[in-house]
């Protein structure tokens, strides 16, 4: 079918008189075809300008209380104390938590280079349990626009499962922030035991990467 064919059948439907009281809407040509200036768009690129140290943006306009007061609302409450001369923020990783309703939470120190010092697993999930993954960060510095967290897990070589969800914005300050991941539940069976590896990444909207954590975790019939 056409695009003649439909316009056709838009200008029918629109003068049948069965379905007066109804609303109907006649595509343009212009809404269905890219105009050029539609194409020039897509070939643009958003430029930005420098970043500039969160404590400078503070400091130049600390004399007008509007223009401060409209700051906050804009940025939440920051912590100045917490605010350096680059522009660059610094999130740090802290601790992972697990909960599960089986047993007590499973609190775990993230390592500063993203690899435990254990040789064996880092942690062991019980088959066909629900569990929930917490993480604890601090941010400092500036402001962390879109942090998102992704990880990639591996059984025998085979990549068997990966995700990916979206943080949020944050601004620095002295107390940790605290991200509560969806509930989870771990696959149940013979075949599913053993051990697995993993790659998970936390990085923010400019791609930079503040932590790619490498560990390996096992699956077995009962909690340790």
């Amino acid at each position: 079918m056409g695009l003649k064919d439909e316009n056709n059948k838009a200008e029918e439907s629109s003068e049948d008189p069965k379905r007066q009281g109804t609303l109907s809407r006649k595509n343009s040509h212009s809404s269905l075809c890219p105009t050029e200036d539609d194409e020039e768009d897509e070939d643009k690129k958003l430029e930005l300008g420098p970043m500039i140290a969160l404590k400078e943006q503070f400091e130049k306009d600390k004399d007008d209380e509007s223009l401060m007061r409209w700051k906050e609302q804009l940025l939440g409450k920051v912590d100045l104390e917490e605010v350096g001369e680059t522009p660059d923020p610094v999130v740090k990783i802290l601790n992972l938590t697990i909960r599960s309703p089986d047993r007590e939470d499973m609190v775990l120190t993230v390592p500063k280079d993203g690899k435990p010092t254990s040789k064996g697993p880092w942690f062991t999930l019980k088959e066909g349990s629900k569990y929930t993954l917490v993480f604890t960060f601090r941010v400092t510095n500036n402001i962390v626009s879109g942090l998102r967290y992704s990880n990639s897990v591996w059984k025998t070589g085979i990549k068997v499962y990966g995700r990916k969800e979206m943080l949020g914005t944050f601004s620095p300050q002295a107390e940790p922030y605290t991200h509560v991941m969806f509930e989870e539940s771990t696959p149940s069976g013979m075949l599913v035991r053993g051990s697995y590896s993993v790659k998970s990444k936390f990085v923010d909207d400019d791609d930079k990467c503040y932590l790619e954590n490498n560990y390996t975790f096992d699956i077995r019939k009962n909690w340790l």
